[in-house]
């Protein structure tokens, strides 16, 4: 870097401006006639011939402008970032839409699949979006400001953040169609498919080996010292500083983890259509299903994260397409980083828009099949009433059906409050007296006797059968103590 020390300028002349030699030299001011600023590696101030700063004997600087300041108007980067942050903010409102409506629960939650792995997909969307939103603000001040300073270090740290969190988006949605088609097999027949072997195997180690690969993409580009991305006021610090920076076998030994872990994303899109998809015979027709039974959005979203993974191993190797570089062209940056970013978005979107709720399919299907069976046996289905779909039961669970069904009997609590009522003021019936204490004893030994018996005291215990059915009728109440 060319350095003009304010010894050797000629009177004090600096960009049309006179200033005191003495007092510059007392501060340790340095002029740097490459980007035309006068610095003490503690302040930075401007001294371009538009601007007429002063510096008072006491090292004050009046109407000076801070090296740091936006000086610049907003160009083709920040115009980009502005539009881009709008249509991540977008994809948000989406995002939170379409995960309401997949994250709700209409069934009873299983232990082999969990509503925590239909929400992934969604929360990663919205970290990448947010990411992408951060860096997209950045970008005006990287256009404004007249040197570097924390807002080009901002954007390109987001952006290497939005790195693993793309490619989390696109797995998580791999995986979680794979076992949506497992559990619509299960829920036919729950013993089609073991739960040990090969298959169940090879779903415990892909997660692993993906997040594995992208924590080690995360951890390669994101803990390392980002204040050569500032050292961009001249050429020579470019080259000693910033461009090293950004090429350093750091990046791209993360642009490479990352392609593996794009690797991983294949093979468990190939693996669910291998095993829950009808099977093909021979390599051509295998080839050949793939494409037929992969969901169209993954047939466009891994080619649009492959892109988004070569611009970033590509721009390790070169400085001129770097997203750290300020003059950087916006079409590398936006048409391979962010472009891909937000159409891989806006394809789930508008595919969790087309898609039903999972329980809802799930209840569907079992419908369907519960008519193919009466259909077999030949019951006819007879179509209930239109007031009947509001008192429907289907959705409750156990504990509330239960409710409904003593509701419906009389339960409830005023029932309650009725059975409470009889047991403290009502009667107790009385024990009825064992008609024989030996039930092995014959009853009809003399049976004559006792029928001559009964006619003769028919008239004198006619009073005493009445006085019995009183007394058995209406016996005393006792309510305490006191009455006995």
């Amino acid at each position: 870097m060319h350095l003009l020390h304010v010894r050797e300028v000629l009177e004090g002349l600096i960009s049309g401006n006179y200033y005191n030699i003495t007092t510059l030299n007392t501060f340790n001011y340095t002029y740097y006639e490459g980007n035309k600023t006068l610095s003490n590696n503690s302040a930075c101030y401007l001294v371009l011939p538009q601007f007429h700063p002063t510096i008072l004997q006491n090292g004050t600087w009046i109407n000076a402008t801070w090296c740091y300041n936006p000086y610049y108007g907003i160009r083709q980067r920040g115009s980009l970032g502005i539009v881009y942050s709008c249509l991540f903010a977008i994809s948000i409102m989406l995002t939170l839409a379409n995960l309401r409506k997949h994250g709700r629960l209409y069934l009873p939650q299983e232990k082999r699949f969990r509503a925590i792995g239909r929400r992934w997909q969604w929360y990663w969307m919205l970290f990448v979006a947010t990411c992408a939103i951060i860096g997209g603000i950045s970008a005006i001040d990287v256009d404004r400001d007249y040197l570097q300073s924390i807002a080009i270090i901002i954007q390109v740290f987001f952006f290497y953040l939005m790195v693993p969190g793309i490619m989390a988006v696109v797995w998580e949605g791999v995986r979680h169609w794979g076992s949506w088609q497992e559990r619509q097999l299960c829920d036919r027949d729950p013993f089609s498919l073991p739960q040990t072997g090969r298959r169940d195997r090879k779903e415990f180690w892909m997660p692993l080996l993906f997040y594995l690969f992208a924590w080690l993409n995360f951890f390669m580009n994101i803990p390392r010292n980002w204040g050569g991305f500032n050292a961009q006021s001249s050429t020579e610090l470019i080259n000693i500083v910033a461009k090293p920076s950004a090429t350093d076998i750091r990046f791209k030994a993360g642009g490479f983890l990352a392609f593996a872990a794009w690797c991983m994303i294949c093979w468990a899109l190939q693996h669910a259509v291998h095993y829950y998809k009808p099977k093909n015979r021979g390599i051509f027709n295998s080839f050949i299903g793939f494409f037929r039974f992969a969901p169209l959005r993954f047939m466009i979203n891994i080619p649009l994260l492959l892109v988004i993974i070569g611009y970033s191993v590509a721009s390790s190797f070169l400085w001129e397409i770097h997203p750290g570089n300020q003059t950087v062209n916006g079409g590398w940056l936006y048409g391979l980083g962010y472009t891909p970013a937000i159409f891989i978005l806006f394809i789930n979107e508008l595919s969790g828009y087309l898609r039903p709720n999972e329980d809802r399919e799930l209840i569907r299907k079992r419908v369907e099949r519960g008519q193919a069976i009466d259909a077999e046996i030949g019951y006819k289905h007879v179509r209930k009433p239109w007031w009947w779909r509001g008192a429907g039961d289907r959705f409750l669970s156990p504990e509330q059906r239960l409710k409904a069904l003593t509701t419906e009997v009389g339960g409830g609590q005023a029932t309650t409050r009725n059975i409470e009522r009889n047991i403290e003021l009502g009667n107790m019936p009385p024990r009825p007296q064992e008609e024989d204490r030996e039930p092995f004893r014959d009853r009809n030994e003399n049976p004559r006797s006792e029928y001559s018996s009964m006619h003769s005291d028919t008239s004198s215990g006619r009073a005493s059968q009445r006085t019995m059915s009183i007394t058995t009728t209406r016996p005393q109440q006792v309510k305490s103590m006191l009455d006995v």
